[in-house]
Order: C-alpha cells, then sequence, then structure tokens
C-alpha cells in the first residue's frame, strides 16, 4: 500500500516514515533527503535547489516531480511507498496521480501530521543541534513553516475528502503518534 504523510517542517513525518517502512516493508521516498542527495552532488539542480531551500522557499515543482518519478516506475517499489512530505502542491498532487494511475498504484491512505508554530520551532531547534541540517535555522524555519501551510493547505483540501485521508495532532509524543496511525493500518 502506498502511504502520504503530509506535515510542516519538523512535525515528524521522517520518523514516522522510517516506522512505516520498516513495518509495511517499504520505501520512504522523501523529497528533502532527495534534494539533499543531489545538493552534496554539487549538480546544477544541487545549486538551484539550495537557493530555494535557503530562502525557505519549495524547489520548484519541475525538478520534484522528475525526482520522484524514476522511484515510482521502480517495479521493486511498487505498492510500497511511502510519500514523506511529497506532494507539496496541488501541480505535484496531479503529477502524483497520473504517476500512479501510469505505473497501476494508487494511494491507499493519507495522514496529516498538524503541528503548530511554536513546537515546530522548538523541534527544528533540536533538530538542528542533533542532526546540524544547514537548513534548520530560525529564520529559514518560519519561512518554511509559513510557506508550507499557504502553499500545502490546497493540497491538503484535495486529499481530505478523501476517505483515506486521517488528520493526527502531531504534538503528542512520537509513540502516540505511531499509535495512532496503526490504527488505520491493517496489517
Amino acid at each position: 500500500m502506498n502511504i502520504i504523510l503530509f506535515g510542516p517542517p519538523g512535525a515528524g513525518k521522517g520518523t514516522q516514515s522510517k516506522y512505516l517502512v520498516n513495518k509495511l516493508n517499504g520505501f520512504q521516498i522523501s523529497t528533502g533527503d532527495m534534494l539533499r542527495d543531489e545538493i552534496k552532488k554539487d549538480s546544477m539542480i544541487g545549486k538551484k535547489i539550495i537557493n530555494n531551500m535557503n530562502d525557505g522557499k519549495f524547489v520548484k515543482d519541475e525538478i520534484v516531480n522528475e525526482l520522484i518519478k524514476n522511484v515510482i516506475f521502480d517495479p521493486l517499489k511498487k505498492n510500497k511507498l511511502i510519500f514523506d512530505g511529497y506532494p507539496r502542491s496541488i501541480s505535484q498532487a496531479k503529477n502524483l496521480d497520473l504517476l500512479l494511475t501510469s505505473s497501476n498504484q494508487k494511494v491507499g491512505i493519507v495522514f496529516f501530521l498538524n503541528v503548530n508554530k511554536d513546537t515546530v520551532i522548538k523541534r527544528i531547534e533540536k533538530r538542528k543541534i542533533l542532526e546540524n541540517r544547514s537548513d534548520d535555522d530560525s529564520n529559514t524555519i518560519v519561512k518554511r513553516y509559513d510557506t508550507y501551510m499557504e502553499t500545502t493547505r490546497p493540497v491538503l483540501e484535495f486529499y481530505s475528502k478523501n476517505q483515506n485521508f486521517h488528520e493526527i495532532d502531531g504534538t503528542l509524543e512520537i509513540e502516540e503518534i505511531t499509535r495512532k496511525i496503526n490504527t488505520f493500518i491493517n496489517v
């Protein structure tokens, strides 16, 4: 089953994605990780990405959609995808639907980890110390949160009409969020 995890930066998508990967023998599709890998490679795409990320902006849909396409069509990953923070725009959501339909797949469950700005700031400041991520400074955090909420609201509305959409209080402890997610997964 393919799963989408939504939530602002610092909501715990990565943590829950890793849990679901282990539980379901799936594959985490983190566009953030994919983008950071391009930056590490110091590719032309990576240079465009770093400029957007440092300004607190989202990377252009065309770049993200191209990176995601190869993963979706990988036969070893079919119906085992855990999308961590993708899609982030209506354009990406429509692209994902097209790619999944073209590869004879669909989205099984959508989770929205809803977290307020204060909690996100605290979590990301802690993450910066633990993981030393360059995109985790205070000014960038606020910009990324505001951009996320503004850009992703239409995507949440797009998916929230589906029976498989579930909003979870992302301010809860990790174990409690995991327990809530498990109530919707029948494995």
